[in-house]
């Protein structure tokens, strides 16, 4: 056996231990319609207030750039599979809706922990074959291409709502990556198996995909309850509906999911957020039970101030008068986004009665 063929048996032994579910292996040079891709982005602005997209333009779409040394990238993928479709709770307005990946501990820590415990192991190995190798990982939050890099190495493809698809696990992956001095024979690259099937586009109620795996990340529901820091478009309120952070209906409408898996991993399985809470009850959290109350959680960073403001929204569209004195206190609030949200949806709770 070839020492590159000894490599990716023992890193897919010891991803599957720390509880991986998928591993594959490219080049760093097997993405070369990033760059051209992300300009249109750019130009299009469809990045929004996401400065930083811009600012790492040159570092995220060529892997050698960002380092210079690489020769071979490890892609990993650890399922995080609902026990049940996320789409119901939609229907429930006196609650929030929290995104499925956000109700449990946030999972940049949890696999970045893991992805170093594996870099350890395979440094280890490299020794063994008399190999010295230079390692680096890397979780959503550096200016990677996990998406085009994962499809390369055969994890999945990028569907129609430009994430990752596996026919194993339909669209429920967080994904990490490695980068290594070692030189790994690449693995086959992933087809696309959408199809004619629109469903994700379909059931987007903002309109945020303008073609086929093309996203408008302005339009988005989770990048306007995450990433936007100030008031919500009127456009948007009425389709947000009671969605409070995040959203996942093109994730869950994907017919590949009916191959989904539950997770396995234990730190995914155990929720700490419920899939919904009472908005009444989160209307009336301070900063010091906010950050209480999400500890732990991706909820936490976006502060208690955009949380409220979402949860403004979804209680304007919530039909539930009881909500009326709290928002009136909201109303008053220092902060502005807060207190116009406040103020609108006094007018829709009112306009409901």
């Amino acid at each position: 056996m070839s020492s590159s063929a000894k490599i990716k048996a023992f890193v897919r032994q010891e991803a599957a231990e720390l509880g991986f579910d998928s591993v594959g292996f490219t080049h760093p040079d097997s993405i070369p319609n990033a760059p051209k891709q992300l300009r249109e982005f750019l130009d299009n602005k469809y990045h929004g207030s996401m400065a930083w997209l811009a600012e790492t333009e040159a570092r995220r779409s060529d892997p050698k750039i960002l380092w210079p040394d690489v020769r071979s990238v490890i892609t990993l993928a650890m399922n995080y599979g609902p026990e049940t479709n996320p789409l119901p709770q939609l229907e429930k307005r006196n609650e929030g809706a929290i995104s499925v990946y956000a109700r449990h501990r946030d999972y940049h820590d949890l696999i970045k922990g893991k992805l170093k415990t594996l870099s350890s192991k395979l440094i280890s190995l490299a020794k063994e074959l008399g190999a010295s190798a230079e390692l680096k990982v890397f979780v959503d939050t550096a200016p990677v291409m996990e998406k085009p890099l994962s499809q390369q190495a055969g994890l999945g493809w990028q569907g129609k709502h430009t994430n990752l698809v596996s026919q194993d696990f339909g669209s429920w992956l967080f994904l990490g990556s490695i980068f290594t001095t070692l030189k790994i024979e690449p693995d086959r690259a992933e087809s696309d198996h959408c199809g004619s099937c629109s469903n994700c586009l379909d059931i987007c109620p903002t309109g945020a995909f303008p073609a086929p795996y093309k996203l408008d990340a302005r339009r988005c529901i989770s990048y306007l309850t995450i990433e936007h820091a100030g008031p919500i478009d009127h456009e948007f309120r009425k389709p947000m509906g009671n969605r409070i952070y995040g959203c996942d209906d093109c994730l869950a409408i994907c017919p590949w999911n009916k191959f989904a898996k539950t997770t396995q991993e234990a730190k995914l399985a155990t929720p700490k957020v419920k899939a919904s809470n009472q908005l009444i009850d989160f209307l009336q959290l301070d900063d010091t039970a906010f950050r209480n109350r999400f500890s732990g959680s991706p909820v936490k960073r976006i502060g208690r101030n955009r949380f409220i403001r979402n949860c403004l929204i979804a209680s304007g569209n919530s039909n539930q008068s009881k909500l009326v004195p709290i928002v009136e206190d909201l109303a008053q609030e220092k902060d502005e986004v807060v207190a116009e949200a406040a103020r609108w949806a006094l007018i829709e709770l009112k306009g409901q009665t």
